[in-house]
């Protein structure tokens, strides 16, 4: 959400969703690129007669060719499966630039399945459209804007101008501008009563696949699809990049796995991805199989293949390295869970702390390095993870239930229950931590505050056995 519903944020590598800075509300840069050049130079020099030149300093989209016009606009209308070029981030595209080259976006392709759409799919669903097609002539190359008869996102949509603000009459406009032979369209239209609204006929209000409730105007024009042709959607053909025509292997695998991982749990998409990396032996393949294991939760073969690279090897030169994206941090994480996994707790400690020392505002990452510490009884270290996520993120529920457990181990029963209560408001159906504060109840004597907290836990999981062992002893 952040890098396409506001401003650039000011992001902090080494977490996930931690940010310095926050602008509310989508600024110029988005459409423009960054300004400072430009408003020095109007500061300082004449001012560049644009009906003759080219302001070089500021992009204009509509000065662009058609790709670029439409990748600006891609950036945050392109939904999908999004995977970033090798040490990009979401935030490095600029407009004027080439969005394949930052970020490849991937979608099911399915026999038949053209009426399948998306939220933010209006771009790659207008390049499907006739409409589209046909606008795509040869260029003016003596003109300052020679795409100006293509149709694009900004033939019908002002830029500056929400949607809502905008009547359906302009919409409508833009279609009988192109198709202006009012007569025949009037003909052709006989037994329509309102045959001049363009848009409920040929981009009809349809709910998106991802976003139950939603309605939208599908942007691919066309003719309208009975309900026969909607339900004949056949079988799955395989991921394709939308705004790329050549995704490399690794892309590719990239993305199978991030299908299963996000979207649909069907094996076809991991079995995908493991015949893209065959024969690959670099870092980003190592990686990837690593995922894909973890995806798969094949633990033993994230271990195996930690053990062939050498495990001292492994975390001192192949491991190692900060980005944006979290890689290695990534990869440290899933290692250490393969190892808790195949029941080596002792060297998953090692992999969670790389992993957090390289991704250190990963809460999740500490959390379980807390965890893990926790078991192998090194409660002072396992105190200062959990402590150092409640002053990173105080909603962070598990932190507080399991900082409570462990003041609860110290023998520190009333800040246990305070640390478990404030947990517990933030997430009242967590039953792990209730079976805490219902014990943390009963060893200060509250035993009717336990007995209702034990009900609780039973209203949440009738067949919890704890609870119900629990609920036996107090009634004894």
């Amino acid at each position: 959400c952040m890098t396409c519903h506001n401003g650039f944020p000011e992001f902090v590598q080494g977490s996930e969703n931690k940010y310095e800075r926050l602008p509310q509300g989508i600024d110029c840069e988005r459409c423009h690129g960054p300004g400072s050049i430009h408003a020095e130079e109007r500061r300082t020099s004449p001012p560049v007669d644009t009906s003759k030149y080219i302001d070089y300093s500021i992009v204009n989209p509509g000065k662009l060719p058609v790709d670029l016009q439409f990748d600006v606009c891609q950036r945050c209308h392109l939904q999908g499966n999004a995977v970033l070029r090798e040490g990009r981030s979401f935030f490095d595209f600029r407009p004027g630039k080439k969005l394949s080259d930052y970020i490849s976006v991937f979608m099911p392709r399915y026999e038949n399945g053209d009426d399948e759409f998306i939220m933010a799919s209006h771009a790659e669903r207008l390049k499907m459209s006739p409409c589209f097609v046909r606008s795509m002539k040869p260029a003016n190359t003596g003109s300052l804007r020679p795409y100006t008869q293509a149709l694009t996102c900004v033939t019908c949509h002002n830029p500056h101008v929400s949607v809502r603000e905008t009547g359906s009459d302009v919409f409508n406009q833009k279609c009988r501008d192109c198709h202006s032979d009012q007569g025949a369209m009037k003909r052709r239209h006989s037994e329509i009563q309102k045959w001049d609204d363009c848009v409920s006929c040929h981009m009809p209000v349809s709910g998106s696949t991802d976003i139950p409730h939603v309605t939208i105007h599908d942007h691919y024009i066309r003719k309208p699809v009975n309900k026969k042709e909607k339900e004949a959607i056949g079988r799955f053909l395989g991921l394709y990049a939308v705004n790329d025509n050549h995704p490399d292997r690794l892309t590719r695998a990239q993305a199978y796995i991030d299908q299963y991982e996000k979207f649909t749990q069907d094996r076809q998409f991991l079995d995908s991805a493991a015949a893209l990396l065959a024969g690959n032996d670099s870092k980003r393949a190592l990686q990837l199989r690593i995922q894909l294991h973890f995806a798969g939760s094949a633990f033993d073969r994230i271990v195996s293949l930690v053990q062939e690279k050498g495990e001292k090897k492994s975390l001192d030169s192949i491991f190692n390295k900060t980005s944006p994206d979290n890689r290695d941090a990534w990869s440290c994480y899933r290692i250490a869970e393969a190892y808790l996994a195949t029941g080596d707790g002792k060297r998953a400690l090692g992999w969670f702390d790389r992993a957090t020392s390289l991704a250190p505002f990963n809460l999740e990452f500490r959390n379980k390095f807390g965890a893990t510490l926790l078991t192998f009884g090194n409660t002072r270290e396992a105190e200062s993870q959990f402590e150092f996520i409640l002053r990173e993120n105080p909603g962070f529920v598990q932190a507080y239930s399991n900082l409570g457990y462990l003041r609860m181990l110290q023998g520190m029963w009333q800040e246990a229950r305070r640390l478990l209560i404030n947990g517990r408001s933030l997430d009242p159906d967590n039953t792990t931590l209730l079976l805490n504060l219902a014990a943390c109840h009963t060893r200060l004597g509250e035993t009717q505050l336990a007995v209702n907290v034990l009900k609780e836990v039973l209203r949440i999981d009738p067949d919890n056995a704890r609870a119900k062992e629990g609920l036996r002893q107090i009634r004894l």
